[in-house]
């Protein structure tokens, strides 16, 4: 499987936001996402490469909810992970590359989480099915794109998650033991981005 470059993947970013605005919302976010992953796949055996090519696009289906006057669609944010995957499905990209968008919303989305919730999404499971996958999706949690961008503890991120139900609690703890804390000190200090 041929797996694309920085290069490729920065293109794909540029080409698919539709306003400077949200690539520089989204771009910089994926960025970290990798950056935050590199720091916990050491030691473990995974595809490093992939891991860095899933951050990066994890998060490309954020640019189809924006609408033709430039704002996002926050209402059906939960979308972006399914329109990530046929976005890049649409461009040719294997599945193992796809997966990386649907599969890293929250600590992962059941069917029962589909239904119980009613989310505007095709009733499936969108769970991490490899350690890559699982990764970057657990990588994600510790920054938000939000205005200003900031970077979330383990414990912060932890305290918001119990709003979907105790079954996230969990299944973070789960995630914080496997694969560790990043330090996000240094993170902060290059991007400016405070940590709560």
């Amino acid at each position: 499987m041929r797996i694309p470059t920085d290069r490729e993947i920065h293109a794909l970013h540029r080409d698919h936001a539709p306003t400077r605005e949200a690539f520089e919302s989204v771009y910089p976010h994926s960025v970290v996402v990798c950056q935050v992953a590199e720091q916990l796949f050491d030691g473990l055996d995974v595809d490093t490469d992939l891991i860095r090519a899933g951050a990066l696009l994890h998060d490309i289906g954020v640019y189809r909810l924006y609408g033709p006057t430039g704002e996002l669609n926050t209402v059906d944010y939960v979308r972006h992970g399914v329109l990530g995957h046929e976005l890049l499905d649409g461009l040719g990209f294997p599945e193992p590359i796809c997966r990386f968008a649907s599969r890293h919303t929250g600590v992962g989305i059941t069917r029962d989480d589909v239904l119980r919730q009613s989310l505007p999404i095709p009733v499936d499971d969108y769970i991490p099915a490899s350690a890559e996958e699982e990764l970057v999706m657990y990588a994600d949690k510790f920054h938000s794109k939000r205005t200003p961008p900031v970077f979330l503890t383990g414990d912060t991120y932890a305290a918001s998650v119990g709003r979907w139900g105790e079954d996230k609690v969990t299944a973070f703890a789960s995630l914080r033991a496997k694969y560790g804390e990043p330090v996000l000190g240094p993170l902060s200090e290059s991007t400016g981005y405070s940590v709560i």
